[in-house]
């Protein structure tokens, strides 16, 4: 995995830096004691924890404003209540509208890996694009400084940054195809296929690595789609059953060989496209 240039990573630090002493400005003299239950004794006791997400899901708003999309992350709409911890707008801003250790509603009926409930275990990042169009540079730039704070701050592991459609294959295509998870990937975040990885043996089991993975296989056609999405930037037609190729297997190989900390597969998989 290619990391970021120490220059890029000192001025993104400087970045995080300026944010943290903003938001500790805002936040001066606005803390509250947490809820006390009134017909009970309190006799506080130190053994305990904030909530400690796990994974970091990654939305698009399908909005064309980040001032709209404010508007139904505060408030009810006539698809039911939902919010996120931070919006990203196009131009850059970072917004946060949720604390991290409450439970945002971003990801509804979702699974992966053994979670369940991905509502409590992750913080939830609406991008502000509409599905149809490229990820703004500034809006990219700001995330990439939010993943660095967040993965440091809660020792979340960096693979674990997931898309709404990884988790919720049946029911959401987000963030679109046009997503650049390679870029992520390059700054040192996601899962992401090594360059010049081989291909998979004769024997293996696509199905197998995607569990491993995380993907709920419960409808395979739509992990197959949600898979394409986000490690070829397609999107499959949903009149059709898809298929895996041969590069989608040299993909998955790669990606399974991550996961169990083992070195890339050598060779190339001849006419596939990787």
């Amino acid at each position: 995995m290619i990391r970021s240039s120490n220059g890029a990573r000192a001025a993104r630090g400087l970045r995080i830096a300026a944010m943290m002493v903003s938001a500790a400005l805002l936040l001066a003299g606005c803390a509250t004691q947490a809820p006390r239950n009134p017909i009970a004794q309190w006799h506080g006791s130190p053994n305990f924890d904030a909530r400690a997400p796990q994974a970091i899901v990654l939305h698009h708003t399908h909005m064309d404003s980040a001032r709209a999309a404010l508007r139904t992350l505060q408030t009810r709409n006539p698809q039911g209540r939902v919010s996120a911890h931070y919006l990203i707008g196009r131009d850059g801003t970072l917004y946060q509208l949720v604390s991290e250790d409450r439970r945002a509603w971003h990801a509804g009926a979702s699974r992966w890996g053994g979670w369940r409930d991905l509502n409590s275990a992750s913080i939830g990042i609406e991008l502000d694009n509409n599905g149809r169009e490229p990820f703004s540079e500034p809006l990219v730039d700001t995330l990439i400084v939010l993943l660095e704070d967040i993965t440091r701050r809660h020792g979340i592991p960096t693979h674990a940054v997931l898309a709404h459609g990884d988790i919720a294959p049946g029911r959401k295509q987000d963030p679109s195809a046009l997503f650049p998870w390679q870029r992520l990937a390059d700054a040192g975040f996601g899962l992401w296929p090594r360059a010049g990885h081989g291909p998979a043996p004769h024997a293996f089991d696509p199905w197998a690595a995607l569990r491993l993975i995380g993907y709920d296989l419960r409808d395979r056609d739509a992990v197959v789609r949600a898979f394409h999405r986000r490690y070829r930037g397609t999107e499959d037609a949903v009149d059709a059953p898809p298929a895996l190729d041969a590069g989608d297997h040299a993909i998955l190989h790669d990606l399974q060989r991550q996961l169990l900390g083992m070195p890339p597969a050598t060779g190339t998989v001849p006419g596939a496209p990787l």
